[in-house]
Formats: C-alpha cells, sequence, structure tokens
C-alpha cells in the first residue's frame, strides 16, 4: 500500500525545512590522526590540548585483548591520568552512560576518549552530553538538536571499520526497559579528533570485520540515495562506495587494505552524518532495541530488501553507484543497473556469511514497524516514504 498523500506532503515539506535549516549548523570535521601505530601519537595530542585527567570509554573484550595498552602507556608517559570505564555493552544502555558520567564527574575529568565500535562510542558521545547537560536526562535528549551545549573534548579512536561514529553527530541508545534503542542527534556530539590506525582493527573476528564493513556501506548508499546529499556528502559517499566494494572482501589481509576500509568508514560517516540514512536504518535500531542484534549485521541483512522496496525512486542513484563500484554494467539501463548493485550487495553477503534473514518473532512485528517509522518520518529524507503497511510487508520478508 503506498503512503497516503497527507504523509508524503507532510514529510517532504519537513525535511525541506531541516535541509534550509542544517546549513545554519557547525559542520566542522574531526582533525584526523591517522596510518599504522598513530593511536600511540594520541596522548601528546590531549597533553598539547591541556587536558591532565581523561576517561576513556571502552568495553571488557577489548580490554580483555590489551588493544589499549600502547594508549596507556603513551598518556602515562605524557603525564595524563586516565579513568577507565569498561562496561559498555554491545548496546550501550542508559546505566552504561549513567556509569560513564558518574566516573568522569568524580575523577575530575576534562576530556572523553572513546575507544572500541559504535557502542564505546555512543556511550562516549552519550555520557558527555550528560555531562554538559546535567539536568537533562538521555531521554529528554532524544531525537535533533536537544544538547545544544558544547560537551568536553571528544576524542575518537574506533577499532572496527563500519560505523563511522569517529566523525557523525549521533549517539545511539538502548533502553532496556522499553526494549528501545533511539538516536541523540547533535553537532555538538562530533569528536573533535579521530584516530584511524588500521593495526586496531587486526584482532576482529571475520564476523565483526564483514558485518562493520556492510554497516559502512549501508551508510554510504543509505545517505546516496536520499533527498538531502550536498555535493561533498555525494563524492564522499562515492568514494566510499567504490573502496568497500574493492576492499571489503579482502579486508582479513593486510594493513593497507583495513585502511582503505577504515577511510571508507570515516567517508561514509562523513556522507549520511549531513545526509541522512534511511529505513534500513530505522528498522535496524528497533531490531537492535527488541533482540540485541548487531547494529553491522541488521543492516547487511536488511540493505537489499529496502533497496527492492524502494524500486524506481531509487534506481538512478543505484545505477550510478553500480558504475562508480567498477560493475560490469555496458548496455543496461538504470534499472538494471539497480538490480545488479543490490545483487552484488547479496552477492558479499553470501561470501561473508551473513545470512539472508533474521529471527523476528510475529507478534513483534507491529511495534517494530511502529517504532521504524516514528524514527524515520519525517526526519528521514529517503527516496520513498514507508506507511505502516509498508513497513510490516518489509519486516515479513527480512523475518525467517
Amino acid at each position: 500500500m503506498a503512503a497516503s498523500m497527507f504523509l508524503k506532503m507532510y514529510c517532504r515539506a519537513y525535511q525541506g525545512v531541516f535541509r534550509v535549516a542544517v546549513n545554519f549548523l557547525n559542520w566542522k570535521e574531526p582533525e584526523l590522526v591517522k596510518g599504522e601505530g598513530s593511536v600511540k601519537k594520541l596522548p601528546q595530542v590531549v597533553k598539547a590540548n591541556g587536558h591532565n585527567s581523561v576517561l576513556v570509554v571502552t568495553d571488557k573484550g577489548l580490554m580483555g585483548l590489551h588493544l589499549l595498552d600502547g594508549l596507556f602507556e603513551g598518556l602515562d608517559k605524557a603525564g595524563v591520568k586516565y579513568t577507565v570505564y569498561d562496561g559498555t555493552q554491545p548496546n550501550p544502555t542508559i546505566d552504561n552512560i549513567e556509569e560513564a558520567r558518574k566516573l568522569y564527574i568524580d575523577n575530575n575529568c576534562s576530556a572523553v576518549i572513546a575507544f572500541g565500535g559504535g557502542s564505546p562510542m555512543d556511550c562516549a558521545k552519550a555520557a558527555a552530553a550528560r555531562i554538559a547537560r546535567p539536568n537533562k536526562t538521555v531521554q529528554q535528549m532524544r531525537g535533533t538538536l536537544k544538547i545544544l551545549k558544547k560537551l568536553p573534548t571528544l576524542y575518537a579512536v574506533p577499532t572496527t571499520a563500519g560505523t563511522g561514529s569517529e566523525t557523525t553527530i549521533a549517539a545511539v541508545v538502548s533502553d532496556p526497559r522499553t526494549h528501545e534503542k533511539y538516536a541523540l542527534q547533535d553537532p555538538v556530539l562530533r569528536p573533535k579528533y579521530a584516530v584511524l590506525d588500521p593495526e586496531l582493527t587486526i584482532g576482529l573476528p571475520p564476523h565483526i570485520t564483514s558485518t562493520t564493513g556492510m554497516d559502512a556501506l549501508t551508510h554510504a548508499v543509505e545517505a546516496y540515495i536520499g533527498h538531502s546529499n550536498t555535493k561533498g556528502t555525494a563524492e564522499a559517499a562515492e568514494k566510499a562506495t567504490r573502496l568497500i566494494f574493492d576492499n571489503i572482501l579482502t579486508a582479513y589481509e593486510d594493513l593497507k587494505v583495513r585502511e582503505n576500509m577504515l577511510v571508507a568508514s570515516y567517508l561514509a560517516g562523513i556522507a549520511f552524518t549531513r545526509a541522512y540514512v534511511g529505513y534500513v536504518h530505522a528498522i535496524a535500531h528497533n531490531l537492535g532495541g527488541m533482540y540485541g542484534t548487531p547494529h553491522g549485521l541488521a543492516n547487511a541483512v536488511i540493505l537489499p530488501y529496502v533497496l527492492e522496496y524502494y524500486g524506481s525512486t531509487a534506481a538512478a542513484p543505484l545505477a550510478k553507484l553500480a558504475d562508480i563500484a567498477g560493475l560490469e554494467t555496458n548496455g543496461m539501463n538504470d534499472a538494471q543497473k539497480a538490480a545488479l548493485f543490490i545483487e552484488k550487495i547479496k552477492e558479499f553477503n553470501r561470501k561473508m556469511n551473513i545470512p539472508e534473514h533474521l529471527e523476528i518473532l510475529e507478534k513483534d512485528i507491529p511495534t517494530i514497524a511502529k517504532r521504524a517509522l516514528r524514527e524515520g518520518n519525517p526526519l528521514y529524507p529517503v527516496p520513498k516514504i514507508m506507511d505502516y503497511d509498508d513497513c510490516v510487508s518489509v519486516i515479513k520478508r527480512i523475518a525467517k
């Protein structure tokens, strides 16, 4: 069932106003520290910025792998005191955020280092927002432009090539009490520094390398096919897509390939931070909230189904991405190129052992659909507006 004319008009009007309004926001990108071993340079940057006590937000898995040892050693040498919060869960909760915030305050910290994948990044950002806004709960900052106050300096060190959180203006939070997963979105959440060190991704298990890579592709594609692209976001999405197509299947092989994927993830983050995502993310967030489904896995599985739903409305930009990605498209029209691009995504998933479907209970589909549309409409400038019946239909295709 097609979305009602009123729904379409409302969403497009809202998105049009927002496209104008965002031109007045601060879109300064993080300062980059990149290359092999670049995490060892971070302590001197922290010290040079006048920070003598920092909170490091990470998780127990990375601590167990001793991946932060080089950072800790450098901070010790630089004379920077550090306090570690490693309780971040795969989908960071409000409790995680409050625990990190308390450690920051109790130890008189003046900056935050987010070290890890999307979860530690989101936890660190949301904790910094609570520090800046002590009288606002996380729930009250849900949505867009609800923080609007300078945060403690954020340093972001990604250990996965996928989320792009080191350059985004969003933090995604899970509420285990309501089984909801939602975003805080505000330019103040964008880290001031991002460290792209391929050596930190070496120990990643194959399934995380693959799903986070598909997460980055989802960011690039959803940003590119939406209606809020700028010249800069389009260029970033195109570069990210080509890098991912060229490198994702060999991302386990050497540091150069891993660095390419980190750069692709960063570029995709730049693209969707300004141009937004779409219904793939809206559904994925709510599967994460309902079942704890890892975000990259959810995006990888959902992406082809939503692209097929868009049909002709996304054919032209997907056709262009097919050419940019280097696919054999000679003699094809836009619809055929778009179909080939979607089939290539499915092929990536198959080759990397990513399933075609996800476990979704029939009784939960109405709730997931309503919550996904609450996130997506009217904000996301998607090629085709989805209503409740559309969303239920797509989710049923995703389900086993």
